[in-house]
């Protein structure tokens, strides 16, 4: 039987008082939801299920059913902004019930103690459990950063209202800490770095401090227009409602392991080891931290598909599982923070750098792409939609990031450091062209297995590195890819065997981050998309650390501390 909720509203003294009663026919349960009209409202979620499992889940499935319809309709009314609705349902389901029952809830934890006062949980209480909270960005120039709030002080004013920040945090560049010229962001002027509370977790490896995610706005609810994160949603929304698709992505995370030498007083990095590709010794030996990291990420809901030892003296990769591609990004900073923490535990330092040892091979972090419209792959072809496995839908957004990819490279290989990794018969994509299974191609069509064997189910970036702030990298591929769906762009035959063979016929990508650059200039539809102001400043960051590492060719030496 089909349970449709019938909605009863019976006024209640003071008349600025409602009870709304959503109950269900023959279901004892009902969800209350009691609203005090004017500007402030107090909603408590609450239900009469008794004796049986099921009459709890079917009254919480409901109510979540009938409150997310309600706020969805707000937000998409412009009544509500998505972080106020996200207080809503925290209000609604949690923080008001604590505050009525005087529970005291630190961290999800139920105490037996009761220290509620002044209407919420004390600061003295929190830091019982959790001392630090890092509220964590990741700026322009690929560089994870954070501010540190004392936990009582994050749940009592923080999480609402943010922390203030400089206009120069997006400036800002991997040598120096100060905006490059041409940004148009200085020190003049301040954003709110609001935390993005779903995003919150508990550091698996320091377990009295927290990380959380944050939007950049420029006054409450308002996002800034530099903020990465927001330009990543800003395409996708275009993305969906143009052509009622999300893309997912899982990226594949290479790092090198290094273990400190002193020698006559002088301390380096040096190899972890001096293994090879997929070696069993390799594994062998850092199997204990790599036991840790995988633990670490699983209790971060973080999801590990396979792990293996690479070809680079000591030198790993982390394969994580494809999700939402906002989602997907957020947990790469989560996951490259994890693996860096847990090797520093262990006296080691992990590196994501592209490429720390230019006798070396490099580092990337080669992500696969698909797209979706509810539960179907979309970019999957079938058998009365098919070029080369991909449908139609796939094949022109393919062919968008095929025709602006040489710009795109100034958001996914951003650094000049990427550019030495970037080279041929290296995996990493030096040439402009597509294959299938072609681990040489820069874009590379996926078989894995149950897909198949005539069809592909995503496909691969090769040029995409961890220098990258990783959601202005997918923005530029999510915005590459509307224009390619907008235009129905063609992707030429693909290159079946090692496109240097095919050097004299296929056109170079950029050797360098200069030859970038200038393609990301004149690149309108990126621009566009993803925002002029931010490209701009984007651009502006490129050409400085292109000057700077020019002038300083030993510079690159340091980076390993910061990727």
């Amino acid at each position: 039987m089909q349970l449709q909720p019938t909605i009863y509203v019976q006024s209640i003294l003071p008349t600025s008082t409602y009870i709304l009663i959503f109950s269900i026919p023959n279901f004892e349960g009902t969800l209350c939801l009691v609203s005090l009209i004017y500007k402030h409202f107090q909603v408590m979620f609450s239900t009469d299920g008794y004796a049986f499992p099921e009459t709890y889940y079917l009254g919480a499935k409901k109510a979540r059913d009938v409150v997310y319809n309600v706020l969805a309709a707000a937000c998409e009314d412009g009544d509500l902004s998505i972080q106020e609705a996200i207080e809503a349902v925290d209000d609604i389901f949690r923080r008001n019930a604590l505050h009525l029952y005087k529970l005291n809830v630190t961290n999800g934890s139920i105490n037996n103690e009761t220290t509620i006062a002044g209407g919420g949980v004390s600061s003295t209480s929190v830091e019982e459990d959790v001392l630090f909270v890092r509220i964590i960005w990741s700026d322009a120039s690929g560089q994870n950063r954070c501010r540190v709030v004392p936990a009582g002080r994050f749940y009592e004013v923080t999480r609402n209202k943010g922390v203030g920040l400089t206009f120069a945090v997006m400036g800002m560049t991997s040598f120096c800490d100060g905006p490059a010229d041409g940004t148009n962001l200085t020190g003049v002027g301040e954003i709110r770095l609001v935390p993005d509370m779903p995003t919150l977790l508990r550091l698996p490896w320091s377990s009295r401090e927290e990380m959380v995610m944050a939007d950049m706005q420029i006054r409450p609810g308002e996002a800034w227009e530099y903020c990465p994160r927001n330009a990543l949603r800003k395409v996708t929304k275009v993305l969906l409602d143009e052509f009622n698709v999300t893309m997912k992505a899982g990226f594949e995370n290479e790092f090198f392991l290094r273990r400190k030498l002193v020698s006559d007083g002088v301390e380096q990095w040096v190899p972890y080891d001096n293994t090879n590709y997929c070696s069993t010794s390799a594994f062998d030996g850092a199997s204990s931290i790599l036991q840790e990291v995988y633990s670490s990420l699983k209790t971060s809901d973080i999801v590990v598909e396979q792990l293996h030892a690479e070809s680079g003296k000591g030198q790993f990769e982390i394969a994580l599982k494809y999700i939402l591609c906002t989602l997907a990004a957020d947990k790469l900073i989560y996951a490259r923070e994890t693996i860096k923490s847990i090797a520093r535990k262990h006296g080691l330092l992990a590196t994501f750098l592209p490429k720390p040892d230019l006798n070396d091979i490099g580092s990337g972090s080669h992500v696969h792409l698909s797209l979706w419209e509810d539960d179907q792959n979309v970019f999957m072809g079938s058998s009365k939609d098919n070029f080369y496995g991909m449908s139609k839908t796939g094949a022109q957004f393919l062919a968008g990031v095929y025709h602006h990819l040489s710009s795109i490279l100034a958001f996914t290989a951003p650094h000049p450091n990427s550019y030495d990794r970037i080279q041929p018969n290296t995996w990493s994509g030096a040439y402009l062209c597509w294959g299938k299974e072609n681990r040489e191609a820069p874009l590379r069509t996926a078989c894995p297995p149950g897909v198949p064997l005539e069809l592909v189910s995503n496909f691969e970036i090769k040029s995409f590195d961890a220098c990258a702030n990783p959601h202005l990298g997918l923005a530029a591929i999510v915005a590459a890819g509307i224009d390619g769906l907008r235009r129905g762009l063609k992707l030429p035959e693909p290159v079946e065997s090692n496109p240097a063979d095919y050097a004299s016929k296929l056109q170079r990508l950029p050797q360098n981050l200069q030859e970038s650059v200038e393609s990301l200039s004149g690149d309108k539809v990126l621009h566009e998309l993803i925002g002029d102001k931010l490209v701009k400043a984007a651009i502006a960051i490129r050409k400085a650390e292109i000057d700077h590492y020019a002038k300083n060719p030993g510079a690159f030496n340091d980076l390993i501390y910061r990727y």
